[in-house]
C-alpha cells in the first residue's frame, strides 16, 4: 500500500499557470525585454552620439540649403554647396626635441573633437630646424558626417566668441577653390579643454572643405551657418 502511495504521488503533478512567463536564463533576458539602449531611449534618457542628427544638419536642410537655393540662383538643388570635411591639424614645434609633447597635443585634439586623431611624419630631413625624416612633428584628424556639424555648430556658437576682443574672422581666407582655413590661436577657448591639465597653450588651424566652385558660394554657405565674417 505504501509503494502505491508513493507512485502516485510522482504521477502528480502541479498545474501550469497559463501565459506565465519563463525565468530568464544566466547571463540573458527574457523573451520580450528591451535592451538597455531602448530601454533608455524609451524612457527619454538618450546618449549623445553621431547617430543622432545634429541640429545644425537639420537646419540646413530645413532653412540654410533652400535660402542659397534663392540667394544663388541656382537652377538645381544638388548645386547648393555644402560642407564635405573639416581638417584639424595641431603642429608641435616642441616634438623635434621632445617626442611625448605631442600626447599633450593629441589629447587635447581629441576632447575638442571628439574623435582621436592621428599623428603626421615630416617628409623631408629639413637641417636648419633639426628635423629628420620620419620625425612626428604634428597631429591631425578629420572629420565628416555628424561629429563635423557638430564639431562646426561648437565653433561658431561657443568658441569663437569667447575670443577676447573678437572682431569677426577674415572674409578672405579661401584658396579661390571653395575651400576656407581658420586659425585658432588658443585652444582654451572650447569648453571641453579642462585648465588643470593645459601643459602649454597651443594653437592649431582648421580647414573647411566644401562642395562649393568659387569663394563667393563659399563665403555664401558659411556665412548662413553662423560664421562671424569681418565686416
Amino acid at each position: 500500500m505504501a509503494a502505491d502511495k508513493k507512485d502516485e504521488k510522482k504521477k502528480e503533478t502541479k498545474p501550469k499557470a497559463e501565459g506565465a512567463p519563463k525565468a530568464p536564463k544566466s547571463g540573458g533576458r527574457s523573451k520580450g525585454e528591451l535592451p538597455n539602449a531602448l530601454k533608455m531611449a524609451a524612457a527619454g534618457e538618450t546618449k549623445v552620439s553621431p547617430a543622432i542628427e545634429p541640429r545644425l544638419l537639420t537646419a540646413y536642410r530645413t532653412t540654410i540649403a533652400p535660402a542659397l537655393l534663392k540667394q544663388l540662383s541656382l537652377k538645381n538643388v544638388n548645386q547648393v554647396p555644402r560642407i564635405s570635411k573639416i581638417i584639424v591639424n595641431c603642429a608641435v614645434k616642441e616634438a623635434v626635441a621632445n617626442p611625448k609633447v605631442l600626447d599633450s597635443a593629441l589629447n587635447d585634439i581629441m576632447a575638442i573633437t571628439g574623435q582621436k586623431p592621428v599623428m603626421t611624419r615630416a617628409k623631408k630631413a629639413i637641417a636648419a630646424f633639426k628635423v629628420r625624416e620620419g620625425n612626428a612633428v604634428a597631429v591631425m584628424v578629420t572629420l565628416r558626417r555628424a561629429r563635423m556639424y557638430e564639431f562646426f555648430d561648437r565653433l561658431v556658437s561657443v568658441a569663437i566668441p569667447r575670443v577676447r576682443d573678437f572682431k569677426g574672422v577674415s572674409p578672405k581666407a579661401f584658396d579661390g577653390r571653395g575651400n576656407y582655413s581658420l586659425g585658432i590661436r588658443e585652444q582654451i577657448i572650447f569648453p571641453e579643454i579642462n585648465y588643470d591639465t593645459v601643459d602649454k597653450v597651443r594653437g592649431f588651424t582648421i580647414t573647411i572643405v566644401t562642395t562649393a566652385t568659387n569663394n563667393e558660394h563659399a563665403r555664401a554657405l558659411l556665412a548662413e551657418m553662423g560664421m562671424p565674417f569681418r565686416k
